[in-house]
């Protein structure tokens, strides 16, 4: 069971005037939305955090929210995500795409809605491992800006997913987080050099 926190009216309004700009979609890098016919209509807005490279050996990483994501419809699926970002003067409209993630983004919400819990559903992306996981929030009733999972808190990879992580499985963050924590380490410093 979902609970989405709502977006931001700055963020919406400002992907509802790029979907209603003729030059803002035809610009966009997106076949699927050039090509559509009918009605595109912004759904699932999900806030999108970035994960931080952990500031000491044994800490959990940060995170920082990056801005607000939309899944574009069109009729009964979606076909593109809009995403937007925080500047000085507010909630702007980034940028259009498609691809893997956005069906893979779709997939996980339907199979995190049928879970008997009640989630607030986020994105995390960790760009350092070119991942991005729906981050399932125990605490459904949070306003979307937490900076940090909850020991009790779900990732589901997104597909594709890095090597040795299943995609579409979820994770407690207890198990995944330590796991990525390791991967975004910087590697040990290797010895002086010896004298000549």
């Amino acid at each position: 069971m979902l609970r989405p926190s709502p977006a931001p009216a700055p963020a919406l309004r400002s992907v509802l005037t790029a979907l209603g700009s003729p030059t803002a979609v035809r610009e966009a890098r997106t076949p699927a939305l050039r090509a559509a016919k009918g009605p595109l209509s912004p759904e699932l807005p999900l806030p999108v955090h970035v994960l931080g490279v952990p500031g000491a050996p044994g800490q959990w990483p940060r995170t920082r929210l990056a801005g607000w994501r939309f899944l574009i419809r069109n009729g009964e699926r979606a076909i593109a995500a809009a995403d937007t970002m925080l500047t000085p003067d507010g909630w702007t409209f980034s940028h259009f795409f498609e691809g893997p993630y956005v069906t893979a983004t779709e997939r996980a919400l339907l199979q995190a809605e049928a879970l008997p819990t009640p989630y607030q559903p986020r994105l995390l992306s960790v760009p350092e491992l070119y991942m991005l996981t729906l981050w399932l929030h125990t605490e459904p009733e949070a306003d979307g800006t937490t900076d940090a999972p909850a020991a009790a808190d779900l990732l589901v990879p997104l597909a594709p997913a890095p090597p040795g992580i299943a995609a579409h499985r979820p994770y407690q963050v207890a198990d995944l987080l330590p796991v990525l924590s390791t991967r975004l380490a910087p590697p040990p410093l290797l010895g002086s050099a010896a004298p000549a």
